[in-house]
């Protein structure tokens, strides 16, 4: 097999709590060929320090500080690191995240024995703060291979219209099909680059779909996520309809699928007020809480009964101060989903 040069590219801000456990398992790649690029987004804690600790050990590992941008300007944070690689393949891990041993080698194998491919990507574990469980492996193998592989072309296009089903840490790139796309893309106030960096990339060239674990990434109720759950549904509402505009041009999407998107964010709506409902319980901004509820069963048609419903508990639990997050534990329910 040959051996080409992987850059990692990992964003970190405030992970001195992680950021050893992720340089940690990129140093236990049974692939060996690759080069770090960390880049520290202004950290006011010790992540600098730790990362420059295994950077003076290990030449592969470069560490670059940046004054605070922030995570809605996290294009350019990835970008630059883009332009200070070499790599062959660029693949993701950001500094709260980990990889399994043979992610690398597993990836380059199948990205060498299909050079018309663009990107590689598999499945990977949510996980709690400290990574002592597991909530959920995505994704939840509910698309054909086909759409997970994008074949024919423009088979996941369809799909990524709506959602984003590829998670970020799995991922590798073919660097000449990234640069085509313009490099990771940002857009519609999003604080992420992979969903519309995806789409565009799905235009270009066919995917390899791993069905092996290739990582896990922690989830906390402070994500930004949860903190702009609303704010994010009406970026990806607008980004979709511009990836419409762009597919139809190309007779990749009918009027139908207009349709289908005005209804998805519809549901949407109503479940990402429910969530941030309940965000703002678990942080016990009751207040808050009863505000989102609110919108959830008030507005958005008809749509997702079920979740309307959820949210009249949710005020209720409001207006008695109930902590939701222990009830969801006495239940045996995993929180922050």
């Amino acid at each position: 097999m040959n051996t080409p040069l992987v850059t990692i590219i990992s964003p970190t801000f405030n992970h001195e709590a992680y950021i050893a456990d992720c340089i940690q398992s990129v140093l236990n790649q049974s692939y060996t060929n690759w080069e770090m690029i960390i880049v520290d987004d202004g950290s006011t804690d010790n992540t600098l320090g730790i990362a420059r600790s295994f950077a003076e050990t290990d030449q592969r590992i470069r560490v670059y500080t940046q004054k605070n941008v922030g995570i809605f300007r996290l294009g350019e944070t990835y970008n630059f690191a883009v332009s200070v690689s070499t790599g062959t393949y660029l693949a993701v891990l950001e500094g709260d995240d980990v990889w399994t041993e043979s992610k690398l080698q597993v990836q380059v194998k199948a990205m060498e024995s299909q050079p018309e491919a663009v990107l590689c990507w598999g499945r990977a574990f949510s996980s709690t703060f400290d990574l002592s469980s597991d909530y959920q492996l995505y994704p939840l193998e509910d698309k054909s291979r086909a759409v997970y592989e994008n074949r024919p072309l423009y088979s996941a296009s369809r799909h990524l219209i709506l959602s984003c089903f590829i998670p970020a840490l799995t991922v590798m790139v073919r660097r000449d099909a990234l640069l085509k796309t313009g490099g990771f893309l940002q857009s519609h106030g999003l604080p992420l680059v992979d969903l519309p960096t995806w789409q565009q990339l799905s235009l270009q060239g066919t995917f390899i779909y791993i069905p092996e674990v290739l990582g896990r990434w922690r989830i906390y109720p402070n994500q930004v996520t949860k903190t702009f759950a609303v704010q994010m549904v009406e970026g990806f509402y607008k980004l979709a309809i511009d990836f419409y505009k762009q597919g139809k041009s190309l007779g990749i999407f009918t009027e139908d699928d207009y349709h289908l998107i005005v209804t998805h964010y519809m549901k949407m709506h109503v479940i990402s007020y429910s969530r941030s409902g309940r965000y703002k319980l678990i942080r016990k901004d009751f207040e808050g809480a009863r505000r989102d509820y609110k919108k959830s069963i008030s507005g958005f048609g008809f749509h997702e009964p079920v979740w309307k419903l959820r949210s009249l508990v949710g005020i209720v639990f409001s207006y008695l101060k109930m902590d939701i997050e222990g009830l969801a534990k006495r239940l045996g329910r995993v929180s922050y989903k």
